[in-house]
């Protein structure tokens, strides 16, 4: 009987990759999209950078199916490797209980400047910040969502971008995650905000980091499906993939106010780029602006106000 319960509880296969910095994206993205992992990294700027620590979570793992998922990573990181001409990256591994996975990731996730003038901090380090500094305190739950991602810091910029100097903004985080766009948007200066995510554990985790940063007047976090909201929002942010986006391309844009901007990233630079340029532009959308991180990449349209009737 002992046996038996100790096989039914949750543990998780742990990967740490220990990679050359230009691999860290292509590798976190694998390990996300292929093995369905959750992902920890450094920021860019930190130490640690050129580390990447995958957490894998399948009920009652064999050894066969460890090896075989730590055959599959290793296969993947020799071509990668020779992709770029760098050095193959070291992989290991070990198997943790769920009650242990909390605190071997945290060591990874460190108070960071994700933009100018504002910074992310875990709920278990204490920050203090500087003179005009804005801070949003988190802990990403069961969410796996940091900030550290490239894709996460293109889409602030243009947050920030859209929202300096206005008033009375209404912002829908498409994807919300952990919260990080909707609560920066409610920070940069949005009046009210709808995060959505249809995984209930990012929901939970998003909403008691807003609670957690006092912003639960202004925010607002849901599972409502994109398809079952209604009105309009003069600034809509989705930072998901690229074949997502296309398919909730026209609730996207039923949902972005005439004059208002749509913020969407999560996309590969390149062919994915101009894919989703040429379907956004078809539904009446103007690409106004561009920006690129590594090999991923963020675009700005703006939805065009719309013409005054004729007065007959």
């Amino acid at each position: 009987m002992e046996r038996k319960n100790e096989l039914s509880k949750n543990r998780w296969l742990k990967l740490t990759i220990a990679t050359d910095p230009a691999l860290v994206e292509p590798i976190g993205d694998y390990l996300v999209g292929v093995i369905d992992a959750g992902v920890e990294t450094g920021a860019p700027d930190e130490a640690n950078y050129g580390i990447v620590t995958g957490y894998v979570q399948q009920a009652n793992l064999t050894d066969e199916e460890v090896g075989s998922i730590v055959a599959q990573v290793t296969a993947y990181l020799a071509e990668l490797a020779k992709v770029f001409a760098v050095p193959q990256p070291e992989l290991s591994w070990t198997m943790i209980a769920e009650e242990d996975w909390g605190t071997s990731w945290k060591q990874h996730f460190k108070p960071f400047a994700i933009v100018d003038g504002l910074v992310i901090a875990p709920t278990w380090e204490e920050y203090q910040p500087a003179a005009g500094e804005m801070v949003i305190v988190m802990d990403p739950g069961m969410a796996f969502g940091t900030g550290h991602h490239a894709t996460t810091c293109l889409s602030l910029q243009f947050l920030q971008q859209s929202l300096t100097g206005s008033k009375g903004r209404r912002v829908l985080d498409v994807g919300t995650g952990t919260g990080i766009l909707g609560m920066a948007a409610v920070l940069f200066g949005a009046d009210k905000v709808l995060g959505l995510d249809n995984d209930p554990e990012a929901v939970t985790a998003a909403t008691e980091n807003v609670r957690r940063n006092g912003l639960q007047d202004r925010m607002e976090v849901s599972l409502a499906p994109l398809a079952a909201v209604n009105g309009c929002y003069e600034i809509v942010v989705a930072n998901i993939v690229h074949d997502v986006l296309i398919a909730l391309a026209d609730d996207l844009v039923r949902l972005t106010a005439a004059g208002g901007n749509l913020i969407l990233s999560g996309i590969l630079a390149g062919e994915q780029v101009d894919n989703i340029v040429r379907v956004f532009s078809g539904r009446g959308l103007v690409a106004v602006e561009r920006a690129a991180r590594q090999e991923w990449a963020a675009l700005l349209f703006s939805n065009p106000p719309s013409a005054p009737e004729k007065k007959g």
